[in-house]
């Protein structure tokens, strides 16, 4: 794996090379199989290994990977091999754009963050009708610390799709780093029309109009199936463990990213929520190689 740490400037740098060679968290199939199936393999083993019996087993339990080491491992390894196959067809049909956005995708679960954007823009240059709706480049971009090409890609996608929110975060995280929290609330995206849940009452947490306990406890108490009710807890974990990430809360945003990692909708469900899946997987990770948080004396 190429040695990429040292192209990254600023607070990024530790975090993304704290990243380098992190392994998947999916059991994943070498073969060259459809777009989708490629980069949405079967979930992982989970970890039954027992928590650490120590005076802070709270945090030891929220530092346990949900996934077993052995599936992480393997999951690696087939990417690897993923990532040799498309190369070499790449090198036969180097403006396939198929065959550009399937590795970008690897690239992205390996944490190899600028070659999956570089990949991911490439696709635009290509097929310009990508150019809006590409939002798998702005996220690519804002973990590459490319924060203003990430905010703009998700601008320009509201004028693709004005009711996504989701969209709507993912630029506030951009603006955030950038500029701070003020300029970003600030800027934060308007929405008219109804979205899908959770995410109107999730994406007012940005703005300061609710908090994370309430998000929790009003999916907590709506009826839902039992599917319906994890999804909903997966977009809320995910989103608010990003928020404390992007805080500077590590500790707060450990707990709950390791609840999205966790969660059994998210792995299984389809290519969109899956790739959030996995950004939730790579940054819980990322937050892994940070030194524990000591508790105050008499915790």
């Amino acid at each position: 794996m190429a040695n990429w740490c040292g192209s990254l400037p600023g607070k990024f740098l530790l975090r993304a090379c704290l990243l380098t060679g992190l392994l998947a968290g999916t059991a994943a199939s070498a073969e060259t199989l459809s777009a989708a199936e490629d980069v949405q393999p079967s979930p992982g083993q989970p970890n039954t290994e027992p928590a650490m019996d120590t005076k802070e087993n709270g945090q030891a339990n929220v530092r346990q990977h949900p996934l077993s080491e052995e599936s992480r491992r393997k999951t690696a390894a087939a990417r690897e091999s993923q990532l040799v196959e498309l190369t070499a067809r790449l090198k036969e049909t180097p403006e396939n754009v198929g065959l550009l956005s399937r590795r970008g995708d690897v690239l992205f679960f390996l944490a190899r963050f600028q070659e999956s954007a570089a990949d991911y823009n490439r696709m635009a240059e290509l097929q310009p009708s990508l150019e809006r709706s590409h939002w798998r480049r702005g996220i690519a971009w804002f973990y590459a610390e490319e924060y203003d090409r990430a905010a703009h890609q998700f601008e320009i996608y509201n004028s693709f799709d004005n009711v996504d929110r989701e969209n709507g975060i993912w630029r506030f995280f951009s603006q955030y780093e950038s500029a701070g929290r003020e300029k970003a609330r600030q800027g934060l995206l308007k929405y008219e029309k109804d979205d899908r849940e959770p995410f109107p009452a999730v994406y007012r947490l940005f703005s300061g109009e609710t908090t994370p306990e309430k998000i929790l406890r009003d999916i907590a108490a709506a009826d839902l199936d039992a599917d319906e009710r994890e999804k909903r807890l997966f977009y809320a974990q995910l989103y608010i463990g990003l928020n404390h990430a992007v805080e500077d809360r590590p500790q707060q945003a450990l707990v709950h990213l390791r609840e999205a990692v966790a969660n059994t909708w998210g792995p299984k469900a389809g290519y969109g929520p899956h790739y959030m899946w996995e950004v939730g997987r790579l940054h819980y990770e990322q937050l892994l190689k940070l030194p524990p948080v000591k508790n105050p004396p008499g915790e």
